[in-house]
């Protein structure tokens, strides 16, 4: 055990989280953004991308790249939730003139999100968002949206959206030429199915896997390891999606899924792909 630790410590180190929640935050949250970047320098990572499901974070992540003196570095981004308008390009590219790395379709304001319930911390009644029209097809102001972020050569992410929102979404983003992200495919309200998972990623979609999942039972260990594979290493990076408070901080987060990853039989080479390369050239 020691030596897991030991070698996921080692691999750790100059890697990435690209889904970290912390403070300022409407949902309860266990570090702030500077402790959050603080354990992340601890560990000598390379930088976390900070996520809120309601206001963008490039401006935080502006600021504590000016001032905490850290070589880690702090990414931002914004969600198409209501507070940012719902699918608005403009406050997309709001999010992206101030630097934001990551622009994601609504999370917890998705109708296939509130088709499930509201989430612990949600604070206000709303209608649910789609982006597809009575043909699914997407609607116009996702292709705003699309437009926006590539212009800005950022990436564009799936959120909280049904399974064939998101299909639609990503594939219609790659044939723009849009560098593209699946969000969390294992968690319960939004499977992907593996082999779909890796229909999109040969379009060139990165597909992001969540510590979260396994941590808090939305998908057995199996089933995580065998989607990584079928979608190939080079089309992937890990996350954690923590930061709620009463869990594991996100940098715990992602010692224990390398921990995992050791375990069951994946090679620093691998490892490294997709805790520092993939999620560097997403950066970029």
């Amino acid at each position: 055990m020691e030596y897991y630790q030991r070698k996921a410590a080692e691999l750790l180190e100059g890697g990435y989280d690209l889904h970290v929640h912390s403070t300022p935050s409407h949902i309860e949250r266990i570090l702030d953004d500077v402790e959050v970047l603080q354990q992340a320098s601890e560990a000598k990572m390379a930088g976390i991308l900070i996520k809120n499901h309601y206001e963008s974070t490039a401006a935080r992540a502006m600021l504590l790249n000016k001032r905490s003196g850290l070589a880690t570095k702090a990414y931002g981004g914004v969600v198409l939730n209501w507070p940012a308008g719902g699918l608005n390009p403009y406050a997309a590219e709001s999010a992206l003139k101030l630097g934001a790395s990551f622009v994601w379709l609504p999370t917890r304001d998705a109708a296939n999100c509130l088709a499930y319930g509201n989430m612990p911390g949600d604070f206000f009644d709303r209608p649910g968002i789609s982006v597809l029209d009575e043909n699914d097809k997407l609607l116009p102001a996702v292709y705003e949206v699309l437009e926006v972020v590539r212009r800005y050569h950022a990436v564009f992410a799936t959120g909280h959206v049904s399974p064939k929102e998101s299909v639609i979404a990503c594939k219609e983003a790659r044939r723009m030429g849009v560098r593209t992200v699946l969000t969390h495919p294992e968690w319960e309200r939004t499977v992907v199915p593996g082999e779909i998972q890796a229909q999109l990623a040969g379009l060139g979609v990165v597909v992001e896997k969540d510590w979260i999942n396994i941590a808090d039972g939305a998908c057995p260990v199996e089933v995580m390891m065998r989607n990584i594979r079928l979608v190939g290493c080079e089309h992937v990076f890990i996350a954690t999606d923590r930061g709620q408070k009463g869990k594991e901080t996100p940098r715990e987060g992602m010692l224990h899924f390398i921990e995992l990853l050791i375990e069951q039989g994946f090679s620093d080479g691998e490892i490294k792909t997709m805790v520092h390369s993939v999620p560097e050239s997403l950066l970029i």
